[in-house]
């Protein structure tokens, strides 16, 4: 691999291969511009989370399958008067709900016809004091969700045109409205305040223009390649939701910049050495084109192992960033050298290395730090042991969230027309669990009611009711309501046992088929389950298999122990310290359980690239220095730039934050103190202070090396 990479960048960087590097780059770049779909144009709101075998999933196919209103996209429109404190006039509501049923809005399925009922029928679509109305439809679920989005819009401006009510709408086809618009604000602000905090910090950290602008040149390259090739699998049927566009943005800006700065530090230490460019950038890529390509290799790996997981969430990453991945390996080796020689001596005017200057870093922080490491390492190895597994310790304080809603911003209308109904409706009705009994023989009207009531008494169920029974009597369709809310860990862990004990009921019922449970809390149940299943799997599976590339890598089995070892511990600590920090400065005491594996994937990937960068370059030196002293210099002359890197790796998941979603803004906030550990405590102190401990000279040999 190595002879074939070095093959790569021996070519890359001589004068005519730079030329036609760059103009191969630029002929791609237009051509799919021109001719490629974006991945805008292909993206999606949510993506199905659940596998077609879930039980909830199962469940809902079979109620569709007896009852055929059960299919569609639902959605609660929510009235108020424009005065909160008013009662919604009935006769008011009716015409308007008429008005909007004539209009033929497109997608619009099914919607309550009030002007249709008794007036004792109408009182469930109320609320208590009368101020609040609760009506329940269906859209196509055909419809896209840009189409969903233009048919709420219309239905808005007829209530707002001709009436004095507000809506609001919830429910799953208001949420995926909403979120389709949040995030097509939210893209230009994530992608704006990428490349203004990366351009800023480079200019800050290096005082040169053009050292901050080659990496962001090389950066937009790779982003409009990247976004047309995943247009073209977006046309061609694979799903890319919004989130998974978001964060592939910010794993593209950072990993282009990242391994940008690991070429030009070397870059510049060559043309001290070397009077031409390009036999400059030559050597500076035989040393540093193998870790550099090799740190995309373990992303890589770390995203392709994402399609064993079973949620969607996670699998949905696995083919978008395998496909970013590979186009930045690829940038690493040869866009981004051949655009730095390029520019040659004047990238990092106005300080220009000459040839004779020396590249000694002893007198720098770093190397004040990495005598301090190499002189101390035990009392280096104890002290930040010691910060990492106290940071790891909140990880026991941890609590998840499980309604989605109070992930949105307060002022989302599907999130506000929720916290309507949480208010003045009982909160089980907010999402109502669907139960669904599939019988072998026909049943009776007292078999039915049997089976209800045996539903009826268990714990925190507040009302059932039977919602529909097939022409044949074999099958019967109830709706269940809980006590609280249907997302509270208490109900999931209600409906869970309800679920394990379904047999007995039949059992009792005297009854022989078989019980589904469908809805909101059914598939929260699923998805907590499928998620703790992920977990466990994706982390033993990339531990697994980058240590495996590691040593491969390293051609030893030490190191890489020493390398992922300090990786883990430093997950812990960033996800412990990071929820830690999120409750004390912006005070959210819970996170989704999305959040450790997010993490986990990010923070072993991006973190083993500074290890790898640091251990490249201490086998490098200790071919002519002792263990001590080789990392002294690999400490001194890497510090610089990880430090760089991994302040700007931060900054860069750090505009997470600015996205819409509590989700993305915990993830974003626990990776980038993740990175920051990562740089300073972990490849700055840790790391070297244990290879200085366990790693021992030994007279006649020679260390292995890349």
């Amino acid at each position: 691999m190595k002879t074939f990479i070095q093959a790569v960048t021996n070519r890359v960087t001589t004068k005519k291969g730079m030329w036609i590097t760059l103009t191969l780059w630029l002929i791609a770049t237009i051509a799919l511009t021109l001719f490629a779909p974006s991945v805008h144009d292909h993206q999606v709101s949510n993506i199905d989370t659940l596998p077609d075998d879930a039980n909830s999933v199962v469940a809902q196919e079979k109620i569709t399958q007896y009852f055929k209103n059960g299919e569609g996209v639902p959605a609660i429109f929510v009235f108020q008067s424009k005065n909160k404190s008013e009662n919604v006039n009935l006769s008011d509501l009716t015409n308007l709900l008429d008005m909007i049923g004539n209009e033929q809005i497109p997608g619009l399925q099914q919607i309550v016809p009030l002007s249709a009922l008794p007036p004792q029928a109408t009182a469930e679509f109320f609320s208590e004091d009368k101020t609040t109305a609760l009506i329940p439809l269906t859209f196509d679920s055909s419809l896209e969700t840009k189409e969903m989005q233009k048919s709420i819009a219309h239905i808005n401006q007829i209530v707002k045109d001709s009436s004095e009510l507000t809506l609001y709408v919830t429910g799953p086809a208001g949420i995926a409205a909403d979120t389709l618009d949040l995030f097509s604000r939210a893209d230009l602000v994530l992608i704006f305040s990428t490349i203004g905090i990366i351009l800023v910090l480079l200019i800050v950290i290096y005082r040169s223009p053009l050292l901050a602008l080659i990496p962001l040149l090389g950066a937009v390259f790779v982003y409009q390649i990247v976004i047309q090739s995943l247009g073209i699998m977006g046309k061609g049927g694979l799903d890319i939701s919004s989130q998974t566009i978001s964060i592939m943005s910010i794993l593209l800006f950072a990993a282009v910049i990242d391994y940008s700065l690991f070429v030009f530090s070397r870059y510049r230490e060559e043309l001290k050495t070397y009077n031409n460019k390009y036999d400059a950038m030559q050597a500076a890529m035989k040393e540093t084109g193998m870790p550099v390509f090799f740190s995309g290799g373990t992303v890589l790996a770390a995203m392709l192992v994402l399609f064993f997981a079973q949620s969607g969430d996670y699998r949905n990453f696995a083919p978008t960033f395998a496909t970013t991945m590979v186009i930045i390996m690829i940038a690493s080796i040869t866009l981004i050298p051949a655009l730095f020689t390029l520019f040659g001596r004047k990238s990092f005017w106005p300080k220009i290395p000459k040839v004779g200057e020396t590249n000694t870093h002893s007198h720098s922080f770093w190397g004040k730090v990495s005598q301090i490491v190499t002189n101390k390492p035990k009392l280096s190895v104890a002290a930040i042991s010691l910060i990492l597994l106290i940071s790891a310790s909140n990880m026991f304080n941890l609590k998840y969230e499980f309604d989605t809603m109070k992930s949105f911003p307060d002022d989302m209308p599907s999130r506000q027309g929720y916290e309507i109904l949480e208010d003045k409706f009982e909160k089980g009705e907010l999402a109502p669990t669907a139960v669904l009994f599939e019988s072998t023989s026909p049943l009776t009207t007292e078999q039915i009611d049997v089976l209800k009531n045996i539903l009826a008494e268990q714990e925190l169920v507040s009302n059932i009711r039977v919602n529909g029974i097939t022409d044949d009597k074999t099958a019967v369709h109830y709706n269940l309501t809980f006590e609280g809310n249907p997302y509270a860990i208490k109900t999931m862990n209600t409906l869970e046992k309800m679920i394990e004990k379904s047999n007995e009921f039949i059992s009792d019922s005297q009854l022989t088929g078989k019980l589904y449970f469908a809805g909101e809390t059914a598939a929260k149940v699923d998805d907590r389950k499928i998620n703790d299943r992920d977990v466990i799997l994706i982390v033993l599976l990339e531990t697994i298999l980058i240590f495996v590339m590691l040593i491969f890598l390293t051609k030893s089995v030490k190191m890489p122990l020493y390398m992922m070892g300090t990786i883990l511990i430093s997950f812990l600590a960033a996800l412990g310290l990071g929820t830690f920090l999120s409750n004390l400065l912006f005070d959210i005491s819970s996170i989704s359980d999305r959040v450790p594996l997010y993490s986990f994937v990010f923070l072993v990937a991006l973190g083993i690239d500074y290890n790898i960068i640091l251990v490249s370059r201490f086998q490098e030196e200790r071919k002519k220095h002792s263990v001590r002293e080789a990392v002294k210099i690999a400490v001194a002359n890497t510090g610089g730039v990880i430090s760089s890197a991994g302040l700007i790796l931060a900054a860069t998941f750090a505009v997470l934050m600015t996205q819409p979603i509590e989700l993305l803004f915990v993830f974003g906030f626990i990776v980038a103190v993740g990175i920051l550990l990562d740089t300073f405590l972990i490849r700055g102190i840790l790391l070297p202070g244990l290879i200085v401990l366990l790693e021992k000279d030994k007279a006649k040999s020679r260390p292995s090396e890349f």
